[in-house]
């Protein structure tokens, strides 16, 4: 028997999947409302293209994500152009070319489709939606405090209200990492072991500062006891003032929001290595994927931003499972003049008419995935079978 060796049109590579009814409808309008809330907060949209020259997308923090970069030639101009891996960095160049004579601090929010080399073990997808804001020509606790408020909002938006902002402080492990004097083989084992959250291996490996990277890495959690060991903690003149803008960050948070779950890690360090300063991972309660992420950057050469992006697809699979609008079957002898449809998709339904006679008009409407169907001018629920 030979073997069907015909390709299978329904096969996709390794981390791309279509997004099928109602899922793609519900992400859609999840998108649609996150935008909202940004609007509402003065952010003004901006589009950037999915493919650009590879060196402009990798220019400046983009360089950051050039080892998740697909490159592909243009056929027109025969130069080397990439898929975006991340829209943060576009945002930056639009910022500093197209809108560099714009009022600062400017604001801005965008959302579109990414696309990378790899995904990890919590995040197997390599095309993903992200939606998110940027501020950039400020450096303040205000502006740091502003992502995580407007974040919260939104968040709020979609449902999702019991949600984590983990603060976090990439300068400052570097900042210690430098401070520890260690050679380059032993710093490389040091950062491995910040990043597994070995405690044992940062004690055997930090050198003099074994027992302030020891406690930091410990005192992860609640805002408040990482505050306190931050505090505590002997560290070096400029470890001190990372420390302290931290701080003021948090504080800045509080006064507006001070209902927002608030954590801190002091020595955590992932993300993307554009992030100079301090940073947010969103978490729900009990799940380790992360919702969005966020921090402070260099906009250009030397311009400061920061910004937050939120990632639809993992909302989506947080809030649970969410259908999208109610669908009404509507036969042609329930409303032959055509007056009944416009009322109701002015109330929020979708409207799904039949083409032809129908002789069973319930039956017909489950086959159409309608949750209701017009009689005498009323949408009536389908009940379920």
């Amino acid at each position: 028997m030979t073997e069907d060796l015909s390709p299978n049109p329904g096969l996709l590579p390794n981390g791309l999947r279509d997004l099928l009814p109602p899922d793609a409808e519900v992400e859609a309008n999840s998108v649609h409302a996150l935008m909202e809330v940004f609007s509402l907060h003065g952010y003004q949209r901006v589009e950037a293209p999915l493919v650009e020259f590879e060196e402009t997308l990798l220019a400046g923090s983009g360089a950051a994500v050039a080892d998740q970069t697909f490159r592909v030639m243009d056929p027109d101009s025969h130069r080397m152009m990439g898929i975006r891996a991340d829209i943060t960095p576009q945002i930056a160049r639009i910022a500093t070319t197209r809108l560099e004579g714009a009022p600062r601090p400017l604001r801005l929010s965008y959302a579109g489709t990414c696309l990378r080399l790899r995904g990890n073990s919590l995040s197997p997808d390599r095309q993903l939606v992200q939606a998110g804001i940027e501020m950039i020509g400020v450096d303040s606790p205000d502006s740091d405090a502003e992502m995580v408020l407007v974040g919260s909002e939104a968040l709020a938006a979609l449902g999702l209200e019991r949600v984590s902002f983990d603060l976090t402080l990439p300068s400052l492990a570097t900042a210690l990492v430098d401070a520890a004097g260690l050679p380059p083989d032993r710093r490389a084992a040091l950062v491995r072991a910040l990043d597994r959250k070995d405690a044992a291996a940062v004690t055997e490996r930090a050198g003099p500062l074994a027992g302030t990277l020891t406690d930091l890495l410990l005192a992860a959690g609640p805002a408040d006891r990482a505050m306190a060991a931050l505090a505590a903690a002997d560290l070096p003149v400029e470890a001190r003032a990372h420390a302290e803008r931290l701080a003021a960050s948090l504080a800045a948070i509080r006064a507006r929001a001070p209902h927002i779950r608030l954590t801190v890690d002091p020595v955590e360090f992932r993300g993307f290595r554009y992030h100079s300063g301090v940073c947010v991972t969103v978490y729900a309660p009990g799940r380790h994927e992360e919702l969005g992420r966020g921090g402070r950057y260099i906009c250009g050469e030397s311009e400061p931003a920061t910004g937050l992006t939120l990632y639809p697809d993992a909302l989506h699979r947080a809030v649970g499972a969410r259908g999208s609008r109610p669908r009404v079957f509507i036969a042609r002898e329930a409303d032959p003049a055509h007056t009944h449809g416009p009322a109701l998709r002015r109330r929020g339904f979708a409207t799904v008419s039949a083409l032809g006679k129908v002789d069973d008009i319930l039956a017909e409407a489950r086959r159409m995935l309608c949750t209701h169907y017009l009689l005498d001018g009323t949408a009536v629920p389908i009940q379920a079978e």
